[in-house]
């Protein structure tokens, strides 16, 4: 056997057991969601059910926590996203001495634990404001850190704009105005919209900046972790299942429309 062939063995097995170590778990828990048995497990194998799903769809508290969710998320993403586009602009269009310093500021509570920003970001609101614990306070405590993940995608994009677009558009006359809606707004598009799907994303999956900044509210990660902490419900991996099916329908919508702009091409 030559070194080549072997080296192709090693990276063929590691390939498969990186996705074996990727997969099996969520195929434990698609055999779960729909065992018969109240223990959450693949054997002894107690019958087929979809009683489970029933289960969570009963449950207020789960719809409660979805619903503050989808408007903690809403919010997050009305604040984050214009604040990395003004952070953008200002990095990529001024030179001042403390650009370097403002934007370590601006990515710093990336860096941060959650737990750090979630007690501060309650706090802060309760001294200040008189202000306790609730979507406010997580809107805002989300906020501090997905701002920098949307500021770093939309420079990205920023520093490949040739401004020599705006400036042509200057001097045919065009107001400063007129040139950032029809020049260089439309450039950061692309940029601007994955801004958003990731602070939604980032925004709707996070549990311990939440759990610290939202008192006595609760999202759908914060049911999910309290429901785990007090009894493993096989209807825990029914919302499993739900958000795996999404997630693919949401792949192949994608790639549906991604091949039908190609062939538009």
């Amino acid at each position: 056997m030559t070194s080549n062939k072997i080296l192709q063995l090693i990276t063929g097995s590691y390939i498969f057991l990186f996705f074996v170590y990727l997969f099996l778990p969520l195929v434990f828990m698609g055999i779960v969601a729909f065992n018969t048995s109240a223990i959450p497990q693949v054997t002894p194998w107690e019958g087929f059910t979809f009683k489970w799903f029933g289960v969570l769809f009963a449950d207020s508290q789960m719809w409660n926590g979805l619903i503050n969710s989808f408007i903690v998320a809403f919010f997050v993403v009305i604040i984050s996203v214009p604040i990395g586009l003004g952070a953008t602009l200002l990095l990529t269009r001024l030179q001042f001495k403390a650009r370097d310093g403002f934007y370590a500021v601006l990515v710093s509570p990336i860096l941060t634990p959650g737990i750090i920003l979630g007690i501060s970001t309650f706090l802060f609101w309760d001294r200040a404001f008189q202000l306790s614990g609730g979507l406010w306070t997580a809107i805002m405590g989300q906020a501090t850190f997905i701002s920098g993940y949307c500021m770093m995608l939309i420079m990205a994009r920023a520093q490949r704009f040739d401004k020599n677009q705006e400036d042509d558009a200057l001097d045919l006359g065009a107001t400063h105005r007129q040139v950032f809606w029809k020049i260089t707004l439309p450039f950061l598009r692309p940029a601007l919209l994955s801004a958003a799907a990731l602070a939604f994303m980032q925004s709707f999956e996070n549990y311990n900046t939440t759990l610290f900044a939202i008192g006595f509210e609760q999202t759908l990660a914060i049911y999910i972790g309290t429901k785990l902490g007090q009894f493993i419900s096989p209807s825990m991996n029914s919302i499993a299942c739900i958000f795996i099916l999404l997630t693919r329908m949401g792949a192949v919508a994608y790639d549906i429309m991604r091949r039908r702009e190609q062939l538009k091409k």
